[in-house]
This record gives structure tokens, sequence and C-alpha cells, in this order.
């Protein structure tokens, strides 16, 4: 069992960086394996809407989406961390999100997902909201903690200090293990949950 965690600030150590260590060691304490993964300080442009991956298979550009694609196929989870810019997530979370999701013809359903949101004061609940509408139109359960996924700060160093965000980081790792291994086992009993795909509305004509 593995899951993948994405870092979203363009800071490989910073704020979003120390929340996401704090899971991915709870993770591993849990025999949950981890990699995570840098794109915050990637060129990750957003979507065209070209359609040319429901031909491929796969997003035209070959950047980070082409690389973490398959590694996200694989894994039993994911976990997306975002520093807050303007009370919404980084513009190249987003634009790696949108393009992530799109472009993956593979099913989702059970992969277990979280968002993780840092910020100097205010704004992180609108972006907490953003990064998990991707988990809801995906069959992905999204995991909970004691409190909202959040630490406060404007370093690394603040973070250290955000005694109850850590705390709620470590409280989130466990909840994900558990959820994983959960649906691992009720998955090896009966499969996964059987998903319609047939009904698409969109009252083309506004009138019917």
């Amino acid at each position: 069992m593995k899951v993948l965690l994405i870092n979203g600030s363009a800071h490989k150590n910073g704020c979003t960086a120390r929340a996401l260590k704090e899971v991915k060691d709870t993770l591993e304490k849990e025999h949950i394996e981890t990699e995570l993964i840098q794109i915050g300080n990637k060129d990750i442009r957003g979507c065209i809407s070209c359609g040319k991956c429901r031909e491929l298979g796969h997003c035209v550009f070959g950047d980070a989406v082409a690389e973490i694609a398959p590694k996200f196929e694989e894994a039993d989870g994911i976990v997306l961390g975002t520093p807050t810019y303007y009370s919404g997530s980084n513009v190249t979370m987003i634009s790696f999100l949108d393009r992530l999701f799109y472009s993956t013809q593979f099913d989702k359903t059970m992969k277990v997902g979280a968002a993780i949101i840092s910020s100097r004061r205010a704004g992180s609940t609108s972006a907490f909201d953003e990064i998990n509408k991707y988990f809801t139109i995906a069959s992905m359960p999204i995991v909970s903690s004691t409190y909202w996924n959040e630490v406060h700060g404007f370093s690394e160093k603040d973070v250290e200090k955000d005694v109850e965000g850590l705390q709620t980081m470590r409280n989130l790792g466990r909840n994900m293990s558990f959820l994983i291994k959960a649906i691992h086992n009720q998955k090896e009993k009966e499969g996964l949950p059987k998903q319609e795909h047939t009904i698409f509305t969109s009252f083309s004509d506004g009138l019917e």
C-alpha cells in the first residue's frame, strides 16, 4: 500500500513541506509506503481543452503530469499540499490537478485523498474546499482529521510552533492509514463498488 504526497509549494523546505513531512512520517510508522514529489517550482501549464487525452490516453504535454499519472494510478492514496495565495491554492497545483484528473482514464474509485493547506493567517479553508472537489468528482473518499487539515506560519520554524497543526497532521496520517487498509481488505473480499457512467445530462437545446 502506497501514498503519494505532492508538494505544490515553490519552497522545497517551507511550511507546506513541514506539514507533509509530519503526515509522511506518520504513514510510514503505520507501514504505508510513501513518495514525496515537489511540483510547486516546476513549469506546469493549464489545460487547453484540446481533447487529445481522450485519443491518446494521456495528456499531450510531457511534464510533471505525465510523470506522476502512472504513479497515481498505482497508488492507494494521494495527499495534496498547497500554500494559500489570495484565499486559494497555488495556481501551479490547480493546473496540475486539472490536467491530472481530466487526462487520466483509469478508475480512481476508492483511492483515498487528503488536502493539506498552509497559510500565514487566513484564507486556508477556501483553498481546502478547492482541493477537496477533485476527490469528490472521482469517487475518492476524503480523509479528515481532528481539525481542518492546515498549518499556520510564515516559515518552517513557525510551523514547528503550531503544535495543534502538527497534531492534526499526525491524526490525518493515522486516519488515512486506517481507511486505506479498510478499503484494501473490503476490496479483496467483495471488490470495489459499481460505478455507473451511462448518463450525461447536458440540456443542449435548453428546452427539455
